[in-house]
């Protein structure tokens, strides 16, 4: 329809001026939300034409626009040849981004572009109201739009090339260059704002690509991301539009460090900020933490925190967070966790004559490493420092040269660091010993007499020595009774013309039993540590080979063969074990087991919940729970080709050391990392190769292995970060490795090693890297090799206080001083003593 016939057809509708113009009666209009048929009524009226008088043309109608009313989409102008006023299509609307829908199907910016199509193309177009409209049968469909902005970022590459710096950058930061020069182009008056002509010329330049754009123009930018409905775009609204994520990070917090203290809970919050920031990723030792069941680390909450509750010591180390999909930046978190001070005192009570020297030790451990002072009767010792008095190791020694009877008193060992203390007293009686005080009394009621002592297994029965006096203290022989049944100790096998005993394993339970496997008689003896002599046996599945103490739930694991083949393995756990009657065996439904490790407690870590079983030829490890004996998960170590042969563990980062299994003669069997946290195996252990030990507060570790020359030391920062000490060459493959407290540094350690085919003892003091070595120890127990035997040859340490180490030879024993690093003793007429318990105070 002209515009001149639509003018006369609204005339003779008489449609009123204010339906016409849209305007609404608020009580009755629905405004923009009206449905079809209201759009369809709206567009079919028209303009009343408003004669007025004394304004007269020729045909006499009004000559004045102000008294002539157009239609939508057209304004009335006076005509050039006549003068009379007429009704002419807008030539622009006013910007403005109010998106509406055509019955042509056509998309448009606004009502008034969409009533000036119409009158352009002298058709009826009304406004169509429908959630399909945008895209149904639209030209420019979400896919296509898609594709258009991807043409449209190859042309800006192809059209203004990125500098050589810039094209080497990530895709993400080429992709943000691309559309700012974009933008730049776009925006010819340069005032920010790209409107629909700056977009509508842009197409204008490259009509080559107008088919590729497969119905999108440029223009439909605003119509899709033109999100505060201005009619224009700025660089942020085109950012949006090409998903052009904006991630920004201070360099100041590119590293934050967190302290807490153990036990309780903390927030790691991300400190990447941006409009688009697409959910945040947290890593641990690289793996991801988002989508892992884990116990302690189980909310991320809605601002993408690491929540983790009940804060340990495996806790410790780096965290990294990072935008999903934006590895390049990323925020380091240092999670530090301290941990109030905890110390024992040694001894708690002593008895010294006038004259002789005494020693007050303290041995302290927390995070930071504390402070340690002494105080006596409640007063400094520090101000009363003299060569008859001194402090060594730094504090953990009290020394006092030549006691006199005003030394006595109650010493108390104060250890303290930035979150809490700790302390104990040490008791100190200056008495002749032809007097029968209390104090003595106290002093042997202590059971001093029958602590600190080794007990060796030999053929020869048990040997309780006494390192201090060099002397064996008790011999139970192979005949002697067991308390409670009466049978031998050892009794003759049929056959045999001597009565001997055979030994595999023994542990110590908390200074009060010992419990020792003899596999051909296919149980366990339970020796009594007061008493001096054995108490019980507990009978167990044939060949039991291995015996490990569970302190946390005060049982013994043991393992027996069934044969020497192996063949039919079974894992038996003896319960209440430090009640020394009235235990009770405990069969687990592990099947195949070849080994199985439990992790040790120490003055920090007093509870263990979880150990690990494992079979040499099945390349994985299996957690279970220690409480419940339950198997919880399989750890698969096949991605490593590795088939664990001994583990080890440290509290500080919560990690677990596997060596594999060698290969062949000539290889040297690698060491797998294991993250406690997350239960995910983290690689190799860089070349570190050989059996693990680990120290006794998890700060060292010392691998080793009986065909290797390599000694490799690492040391575990308070940080939870492990870091490489030394890597030594000897001449031999290290048999053992035994941990003893350094003399001259609180907080470090000696290790002693004795060669694998020499008589030689080697030690090392950790803190300087000062190596030695003892020579001529004899030869090793040598005879009948056992199958359930362990190291050639073995060294035991006299615990945290001690200074003593064993080592057994073929028919005796070596006793080392390891404060002078010198051969205190040997201690002859002993057969084979290859298993050994370390006995502290009773």
């Amino acid at each position: 329809m002209k515009p001149g016939h639509l003018w006369l057809h609204l005339t003779l509708l008489g449609v009123s001026l204010p339906a016409a113009l849209g305007w609404m009666d608020p009580g009755t209009s629905k405004g923009l939300n009206m449905g079809v048929g209201d759009s369809q009524a709206e567009e079919s009226r028209s303009f009343e034409v408003i004669r007025r008088e004394g304004l007269s043309g020729h045909d006499g109608l009004p000559a004045s626009c102000g008294k002539t009313f157009c239609s939508r989409g057209s304004r009335c102008m006076l005509s050039r040849e006549t003068g009379e006023p007429e009704c002419r299509c807008l030539e622009a609307c006013r910007p403005s981004y109010m998106p509406v829908c055509g019955s042509d199907g056509r998309f448009y910016e606004n009502h008034c572009e969409l009533h000036r199509a119409a009158c352009l193309l002298g058709r009826k177009i009304v406004i169509v109201r429908s959630k399909d409209c945008f895209l149904k049968d639209d030209p420019c469909t979400m896919a296509d739009y898609a594709r258009l902005k991807n043409v449209l970022l190859a042309l800006q590459a192809r059209r203004r090339p990125l500098p050589d710096g810039d094209s080497r950058k990530d895709p993400a930061s080429q992709k943000r260059l691309l559309v700012e020069s974009l933008f730049a182009d776009l925006d010819a008056d340069g005032d920010g704002h790209l409107s629909s002509s700056e977009l509508a010329q842009h197409v204008l330049k490259e009509q080559d690509l107008e088919e590729g754009f497969l119905g999108c123009s440029p223009g439909d930018l605003l119509r899709f991301d033109d999100y505060n409905n201005d009619g224009s775009l700025t660089l942020h609204e085109l950012y949006t539009a090409f998903q052009v994520v904006q991630l920004t990070l201070a360099p100041e917090d590119r590293v934050s460090v967190a302290t807490v203290t153990v036990g309780l809970s903390t927030v790691l919050t991300c400190a990447i900020r941006g409009d688009l920031r697409p959910p945040i990723v947290w890593k641990r030792n690289g793996l991801t933490l988002n989508f892992v069941a884990l116990e302690d680390i189980n909310d991320f909450g809605e601002d993408d925190s690491l929540y983790i509750t009940k804060v340990t010591t495996i806790h410790m180390g780096n965290y990294t967070c990072h935008a999903s999909g934006h590895e390049e930046l990323f925020q380091t978190h240092v999670l530090q966790v301290n941990v109030p001070p905890v110390i024992r005192v040694y001894p708690e009570t002593q008895a010294q004559e006038p004259g002789v020297a005494a020693s007050l030790k303290c041995h302290a451990e927390g995070i930071p490493m504390p402070r340690i002072t002494w105080l006596k009767n409640g007063m400094d010792v520090s101000t009363q420092m003299s060569k008859q008095l001194s402090l060594l190791a730094n504090g953990s020694e009290l020394h006092i040269g030549s006691v006199r009877y005003e030394d006595t008193g109650a010493y108390t060992c104060i250890a303290k660091n930035e979150v809490g203390v700790d302390e104990d007293i040490s008791s100190l009686f200056i008495e002749d010993s032809a007097r029968k005080t209390l104090a003595n009394i106290l002093w042997r009621e202590e059971g001093l007499s029958v602590g600190n002592t080794f007990y060796v297994f030999s053929d020869d029965g048990i040997i309780i020595l006494h390192p201090a006096d060099c002397e064996i203290q008790r011999h139970l022989k192979p005949t002697e009774k067991i308390f409670m049944s009466y049978e031998e100790i050892c009794p003759q096998v049929e056959g045999n013309g001597t009565q001997s005993c055979q030994w595999a394993s023994a542990v110590n339970i908390r200074h009060r039993y010992i419990y020792v496997a003899q596999p051909a008689l296919n149980r366990v003896l339970v020796v009594d540590v007061q008493a001096q002599k054995v108490l019980q046996s507990i009978g167990v599945d044939p060949l039991p080979a291995k015996l490990s103490y569970d302190k946390s739930h005060d049982q013994v694991w043991v393992l027996s063969w069934g044969d020497v083949h192996k063949s039919q393995p079974s894992l038996q756990v003896i319960t209440e074990a430090s009640t020394g009657q009235g235990q009770h065996l405990i069969r687990t439904p592990f099947a195949g087991v070849d080994d199985f490790f439990i992790p040790p407690t120490n003055l920090i870590i007093n509870h263990i919940r979880f150990g690990f079983i494992f079979n040499k030829s099945e390349p994985a490890v299996h957690k279970v729970d220690l409480e419940t004996l339950v198997l919880l998960k399989t750890i698969s170590l096949q991605s490593h080709g590795c088939v664990p042969q001994a583990m080890a563990h440290t509290h500080l980062g919560g990690y677990f050391f596997i060596q594999c299994q060698q290969d062949g003669p000539a290889s040297a069997a690698p060491q797998l990392l294991l993250d406690s946290v997350t239960d995910s195996v983290l690689g190799p252990n860089g070349d570190v190769t050989g059996t693990p030990h680990v120290s006794p507060d998890g700060r060292f570790v010392v691998s080793t292995a009986a065909t290797s020359p390599q000694l490799h030391v690492q040391e575990i920062t308070l940080q939870g970060e492990i870091q490489t000490l030394s890597s030594l060459k000897i001449s031999q493959g290290i048999s053992d490795v035994a941990f003893q407290h350094s003399f001259t540094h609180g907080d470090q350690y000696y290790i002693y090693a004795p060669l694998e085919t020499e008589p030689d003892l080697l030690f090392l003091e950790l803190s300087t890297g000062k190596t030695g070595m003892l020579k001529n120890l004899k030869e090793p127990p040598t005879g009948p090799a056992w199958p359930w035997g362990g190291p050639r040859r073995i060294v035991r340490d006299s615990g945290l206080f001690g200074q003593f180490l064993l080592i057994p030879a073929q028919e005796s024993l070596f006793l080392v001083n390891g404060r002078q690093n010198a051969l205190r003793c040997e201690v002859s007429g002993v057969k084979r003593g290859t298993t050994v318990v370390w006995v502290g105070e009773v």
